[in-house]
């Protein structure tokens, strides 16, 4: 440096700010929190920085630029104050924020493949798990309706991948039987025009229930014919032997990324719908009937296919 050049032995917090790439406000910050010692104070009563304040609060923007939060800096700090050598108290940290950022970059992977694999499908169907979007590729294009996606959305949520893919089958054989998906479009629209208005003993209600009961029984047959429920019973057979040593809560999968993982029953409670007391009545009036079919050991209704 020229030799006319004399180096301030202390600056203000301005220049200490510029220097060190933050603004004043941070410094006062790192005062208030303990990261930065209080500096000397001039005759006007502002805060003078010297060469041992300017290093530390370079590391300090160091650390922070790197991903270390300002309480980890702190700890470091007064770890390495009391080790002669210095490193011991930066190197736990570091150890933690190279986990923290190893699972970032995991779930930054999880999320890119989940875009990628959206992409492909090139519908929300890509967003589900791997488990139910192979058990529904291959199908004719526009079988699938948005209900379903949304069905199967709601089921992965509660009871996890191996619930979804598994009632997924009921979205395969509709996908492949087109008489069928009229049924079933039929009876959902009966359904759904028991509405508030419908009172509970309105003998629609008793007629939707036989209509839904013959559907279901119908495309219960349709499974079975069609070998999908072989299917079922391998997805089984390669979730266990995947999952060897899960608990009650885990072994179906339930839970999902999005939040933590919830109980069946904490799950369902937590999940609206919009059914009128004459469509909750027409549902339980179904499962009646099924559980009076099966009681009497009667076939399946079946439909056109």
């Amino acid at each position: 440096m020229p030799a006319s050049f004399v180096p301030p032995r202390q600056v203000k917090i301005g220049d200490a700010a510029a220097f060190a790439g933050c603004t004043p406000r941070a410094i006062r910050h790192y005062h208030e929190i303990g990261l930065l010692p209080e500096p000397e104070r001039g005759g006007d009563d502002r805060r003078r920085y010297g060469y041992e304040d300017m290093i530390r609060l370079l590391w300090i923007r160091r650390m922070a630029d790197a991903g270390i939060a300002l309480e980890d800096i702190r700890e470091a700090f007064a770890e390495d104050s009391a080790d002669a050598h210095g490193g011991d108290g930066i190197e736990a940290v570091l150890e933690r924020v190279e986990g923290a950022l190893a699972a970032q970059e995991a779930e930054l992977r999880r999320q890119r493949t989940a875009v990628q694999r959206m992409r492909v499908e090139g519908s929300r169907m890509g967003l589900l798990s791997d488990l139910v979007t192979e058990r529904l590729k291959g199908l004719p294009e526009g079988s699938l309706h948005q209900a379903d996606l949304d069905t199967l959305l709601v089921t992965e949520r509660i009871f996890g991948p191996l619930g979804a893919a598994v009632q997924a089958t009921r979205f395969v054989a509709l996908a492949v039987h087109p008489a069928l998906r009229e049924e079933s479009d039929r009876v959902d629209a009966a359904e759904e025009a028991l509405d508030d208005s419908v009172a509970v003993d309105d003998p629609r209600v008793a007629q939707v229930a036989a209509q839904r009961h013959a559907f279901e029984g119908a495309l219960h047959a349709v499974i079975e014919e069609s070998g999908l429920d072989a299917d079922d019973d391998a997805l089984f057979d390669a979730w266990d032997a995947a999952h060897p040593e899960t608990g009650d809560n885990e072994e179906n999968g339930s839970g999902s990324s999005s939040g933590r993982a919830m109980s069946v029953l904490e799950a369902t409670g937590k999940m609206p719908y919009e059914f009128s007391p004459a469509r909750l009545r027409c549902m339980e009036l179904a499962a009646e009937l099924s559980v009076l079919t099966a009681d009497e050991g009667g076939g399946n209704p079946r439909l056109p296919t």
